[in-house]
């Protein structure tokens, strides 16, 4: 079939960018709330075999995704009130976050499942929908894609209205840009920065279970793979703004699914240069080399105030 390498391409490139759109959009509200989530890999690495356990034990995805939600929360609430409540170095606490994921995460599998396991869980199968999957190429390619995947979507519009058209979208955005103001004029700053992390948190579950139980049958040490770092990357690429990040983030995904095109189409390519892209793509975009954003002003600057 003619098509096939072109619809392996655009399948691959959209369930690619998945988890970084979920991960990504939790942490555009943390971020203009003024909070950097820099342990938002960890959270992805801690909720990808929270929920591959929750499936394994209990035998159904379902379960598995509530645990990987619980535990994701466990940690953006912890990472909160270092963060928030005493004031720590948000990098500091991100860093030691995700070094504390690598390792518990791996020694806990191989507890539970042993060191060269390949136990496979229960998981989500593909959503098949009958007349949108008949449309030529886009269709098979789109339309035949895990259920997380169109919840990503639907969540960045979600996302999008509440910033924009909401009282919480307005607190967000006076706390990542002036909390001492925002903290004058009666908004609880601390509070929203707190349900900022914790919806970075929920995200970074969705996308940790995408993972393991959506994208794949199992779990494997170190799976998150630098998808945290990508998301965080991808809000600076799109200038915190939804849609532009979610364009960062589909242009990733793309990016990265190349590795998939460019040997069926017999490419004389190395395959090393295609791995590296994505995060050649990160680095312009960290360096300052793609748009000319503003960041929040009181990005990763804790508030001192009587609340």
């Amino acid at each position: 079939m003619a098509d096939a390498p072109l619809i392996v391409f655009i399948a691959s490139g959209l369930r690619l960018a998945t988890p970084i759109i979920l991960a990504s959009t939790g942490e555009l509200v943390s971020e203009r709330a003024g909070v950097l989530n820099l342990s938002l890999d960890g959270m992805i690495l801690s909720a990808a075999f929270a929920a591959a356990w929750g499936s394994f034990v209990s035998g159904s995805p379902l379960i598995g995704l509530g645990i990987a939600l619980v535990a994701s929360l466990l940690l953006a609430g912890m990472q909160a009130i270092l963060s928030i409540t005493l004031g720590a170095n948000q990098l500091v606490v991100g860093i030691g976050f995700n070094i504390l994921a690598t390792g518990g995460t791996t020694f806990l599998y191989r507890e539970i499942f042993g060191t060269l396991s390949r136990q496979t869980v229960p998981s989500f199968g593909p959503l098949d929908l009958p007349v949108l999957r008949d449309i030529p190429i886009v269709g098979p390619a789109l339309f035949s894609q895990s259920g997380l995947v169109y919840v990503g979507l639907l969540l960045v519009v979600v996302t999008w209205a509440l910033l924009r058209y909401t009282s919480f979208g307005l607190s967000v955005r006076a706390s990542g840009e002036a909390p001492q103001a925002a903290d004058k004029a009666g908004i609880n700053v601390r509070r929203t920065r707190y349900l900022g992390v914790l919806y970075a948190g929920a995200m970074a579950g969705l996308a940790g279970a995408w993972l393991s139980i959506a994208d794949s049958n199992a779990f494997t040490e170190g799976m998150s793979k630098g998808t945290g770092y990508l998301a965080i990357t991808a809000v600076i690429f799109g200038g915190w703004a939804p849609w532009k990040t979610l364009g960062a983030c589909l242009l990733i995904g793309f990016a990265t699914a190349l590795q998939f095109l460019v040997p069926a189409l017999n490419l004389d390519v190395p395959v090393a240069l295609l791995l590296m892209l994505p995060y050649v793509l990160a680095l312009c975009a960290i360096g300052g080399l793609v748009g000319s954003a503003r960041q929040p002003a009181a990005l990763t600057l804790p508030l001192r105030s009587r609340h």
